[in-house]
């Protein structure tokens, strides 16, 4: 019982570990940009943003929904993982920075606990890859 408790059995499953990762935090990426992309639309993400003051809303639009889109592809996949979890986190900041920071902790009241959540999850990628099981390990041999 105390070789179980201690978790030792668990160090050998990292790769699994940083997969799920991936494929969670990529879906969420991934459906929030097709959200973007097929509800909103390029033209509602570019009101949404000009609402929030930024430059060049139509540009940062675009940007948004392939940084969402695509980089939660490239989690999934494992493909490009460091630099996929780097502009998702950056997303993520920026989401935190300008929409959630004065809305207080709790998701209910639009608050920043889940983007907290997500940026950490990012930052974890960043920092490892993407482990075994992913398109980056094959094409770089990491």
């Amino acid at each position: 019982m105390h070789k179980f408790l201690s978790f030792h059995w668990a160090a050998s499953w990292g790769d699994a570990g940083v997969l799920v990762l991936r494929l969670a935090l990529g879906a969420v990426f991934a459906m929030h940009g097709y959200q973007k992309l097929t509800q909103m639309g390029v033209e509602g993400v570019t009101g949404f943003l000009g609402g929030l003051g930024f430059p060049m809303p139509e540009v940062f639009a675009v940007l948004l929904i392939a940084a969402e889109l695509g980089g939660g592809i490239l989690l999934i996949l494992g493909a490009l993982t460091r630099l996929s979890a780097f502009v998702t986190g950056f997303v993520a900041l920026m989401a935190f920075l300008t929409v959630h920071a004065s809305h207080g902790f709790f998701v209910g009241g639009g608050g920043y606990e889940f983007i907290v959540l997500i940026f950490a999850a990012c930052l974890t990628l960043l920092v490892s890859g993407a482990g075994r099981y992913s398109l980056d390990r094959l094409w770089f041999k990491l």
